[in-house]
């Protein structure tokens, strides 16, 4: 009788083409070698970090917490693209997803992946914290109302956000705005 061979998820972890980490209440537990080349530093010196480090902003790292909670709690994962910093204060695109290990704890034990996405969305505009929140929702495809109250400002504040940003990328329109967040040309 043939038995297969032991699978090394540890290898498997370590090795993955896509950064990883098994976090627990926002703090990284493990990562695997992706995630910490990805964001620029050492697998050991992610141990033991809080997220608030991959993030440009404190603020930032907080809005994203209370934002994720209810999702969590509703589906168990959470998936977004939004902006994040490496060790050197590059900030960068970054597809983050995650998964809840304990359905009634969203922020508790959990398995996170990242994936840079800068290659195709360049961070080219300086943005303020909220410019960046306003930018990721608007990639997400969601409409003023919608991020006003998903971010507790009013649809006109909302607005004010969009045409500051459709300055920084000089974007004439809504649409070419999306188009230029998310690295592509309008024709």
């Amino acid at each position: 009788m043939n038995v297969p061979p032991a699978i090394d998820y540890e290898t498997i972890f370590l090795h993955a083409p896509v950064g990883m980490c098994i976090s627990e209440n926002r703090v990284i537990q493990a990562c695997n070698e992706a995630l910490a080349a990805m964001f620029g530093y050492t697998r050991e010196a992610l141990q033991g970090l809080s997220f608030r480090a991959l993030y440009p902003t404190m603020d930032e790292f907080l809005r994203t917490g209370d934002r994720i909670i209810p999702i969590m709690n509703a589906r168990g994962r959470y998936s977004d693209e939004r902006i994040m910093r490496r060790a050197n204060d590059e900030l960068f695109w970054c597809h983050v997803t995650g998964h809840a290990l304990k359905p009634n704890e969203p922020l508790g034990p959990g398995i996170w992946t990242f994936e840079d996405v800068s290659e195709k969305r360049p961070v080219t505009a300086e943005l303020t914290a909220r410019e960046r929140e306003i930018a990721a929702l608007l990639v997400e495809g969601k409409t003023s109302k919608v991020i006003a109250r998903q971010v507790d400002l009013s649809p006109r504040t909302v607005e004010m956000h969009r045409a500051k940003l459709m300055r920084k990328f000089g974007a004439a329109t809504s649409s070419e705005l999306v188009h230029k967040l998310v690295g592509l040309q309008q024709a």
